[in-house]
């Protein structure tokens, strides 16, 4: 090795230094403590943990108390939450990256953004507000007849499945706009010249090109939505508890810190066998879809 090449190595591990001290100080080490913690016990009323006698004990708490029943419920809130932001952001976010002019695209982008610049226990909040039975939500339906008595969804599962939707949503638009703007127009002008109408072109060649940015907003929303406790607890109320939630409970008012270091490990553990599971699903619609395109390609008329 050169003495260039032996310099060019210390500049770029110099530089590197603090994105690997952050990564060890705040994530990796936090992440060890609370996989240590979780092998310990409660020892006694106002001891939060101890580690002198390790077992799985804790584990075996977690899988046989309320945790799974409320893991399986956030579980259903994710994806279902995931799958509607989807919904969502797909036709906007192609609406703003291909039809909207150029010139208004900034100012789209921003008021997406608007919400982020909001503190988020604000945020839910206001859905608290808008969804309470004397809210502006409830006043609207009434006037216009569709209901004939106050709105009876605040501290409800669906409360809190339209405050996760209001509140991730542009975690799911921002990629997805991303590899819309950056798709070759031709490619959708070949599919229209070949005969392909509006829809065909957009589920035969857009939908297939932005795959990885569909794949990238679904990991944004889902992963952090498993965790979502904040939401839970300002519209859930006892009927929309989240797991996240039980996992807090255990740090702050029960103060068992082992046992809410084994939820918070089962918890990683399961969402991490989720994305694979999705992503091994992903992986396969992709080779079908790769391979029904080339079918198409490969027919003669």
């Amino acid at each position: 090795m050169t003495a260039v090449a032996r310099r060019t190595q210390r500049t770029t591990a110099s530089l590197s230094f603090p994105v690997w001290a952050w990564l060890v100080f705040f994530v990796f080490t936090p992440l060890a403590l609370v996989v240590w913690y979780s092998f310990g016990y409660k020892p006694d009323l106002f001891t939060a943990v101890s580690t002198d006698q390790l077992s799985f004990d804790r584990y075996g708490e977690v899988l046989d108390g309320v945790f799974m029943p409320m893991f399986w419920a956030t579980l259903r809130i994710a994806l279902t939450g995931t799958l509607l932001c989807l919904l969502v952001a797909v036709p906007f976010a192609y609406w703003m990256a291909v039809k909207v002019d150029p010139r208004w695209r900034p100012l789209l982008l921003a008021l997406v953004l608007v919400p982020f610049w909001t503190n988020f226990l604000v945020r839910t909040i206001g859905w608290q507000v808008i969804l309470a039975p004397s809210g502006m939500a409830s006043d609207v339906l009434n006037a216009i007849g569709i209901l004939d008595g106050p709105l009876d969804i605040l501290y409800t599962r669906g409360a809190v499945q339209l405050g996760v939707v209001y509140n991730y949503l542009p975690l799911m638009i921002l990629p997805l706009y991303v590899v819309f703007e950056r798709l070759d127009p031709s490619q959708r002008e070949a599919s229209r010249d070949l005969g392909a109408g509006r829809w065909r072109t957009f589920f035969s060649v857009t939908v297939p090109d932005a795959l990885p940015g569909i794949a990238s907003g679904c990991l944004l929303v889902f992963i952090p939505l498993m965790g979502d406790y904040l939401t839970a607890s300002v519209l859930g109320g006892a009927r929309g508890t989240m797991v996240g939630q039980i996992v807090a409970r255990q740090f702050t008012s029960a103060q068992n810190w082992a046992l809410g270091a084994a939820m918070a490990v089962t918890l990683m553990a399961f969402v991490l066998l989720t994305v694979l599971i999705v992503a091994a699903l992903f992986l396969l619609v992709r080779a079908v879809v790769r391979r029904a395109r080339h079918l198409d390609l490969g027919v003669s008329p």
